[in-house]
């Protein structure tokens, strides 16, 4: 289960930690983009690539009908950043979600698999989407915590 609070000038959300292992690097998983990645991992509901370079990310094709073909929600793509932590971007097609801006849920595979991997447990992420969003992240034994500025879209009333 996930949960939100607000701070002063930012929100921060609680996820539990993805359980993701590694997987062979398939013709059909290097086809979902002009650039082949490192290595491949599954997740619960999306599966991930990590490239050599932020730049590879940044510059990434997306093939969204090849990816549209990957048995999984969605598909994550990952490098080391720049000035950053580590950098992401999130396709769901198959979904209706081309490209998603900032994808909370994508990040409770990124930050285990970022934390194991540069030997820390706080890190600085940046989503390289178009509209982009930079993300403060933590991981706390099994949760992740995210925080960032948001912008309010919606207001309404639920009830149950």
């Amino acid at each position: 289960m996930a949960n939100a609070r607000t701070g002063k000038d930012a929100y921060t959300l609680n996820f539990p930690c993805d359980e993701f292992k590694e997987i062979e690097l398939t013709e059909a998983l290097i086809k979902t983009s002009n650039s082949i990645p490192m290595a491949a991992y599954r997740g619960k509901s999306d599966v991930m690539l990590v490239f050599e370079d932020q730049q590879e990310v940044e510059q990434l094709l997306p093939q969204l009908d090849a990816i549209k073909k990957v048995d999984a929600r969605g598909l994550i793509v990952t490098a080391q950043g720049k000035d950053c932590d580590f950098v992401s971007r999130f396709f769901a097609p198959a979904f209706g979600i081309d490209e998603d801006p900032v994808t909370g849920s994508a990040h409770t595979t990124l930050v285990p698999y970022w934390a194991k991997r540069l030997g820390k447990v706080e890190m600085e992420a940046v989503q390289v989407s178009a509209r982009s969003g930079k993300l403060h992240c933590n991981l706390v034994k099994d949760r992740v915590e995210l925080t960032g500025k948001a912008v309010l879209y919606l207001k309404g009333e639920m009830y149950l």
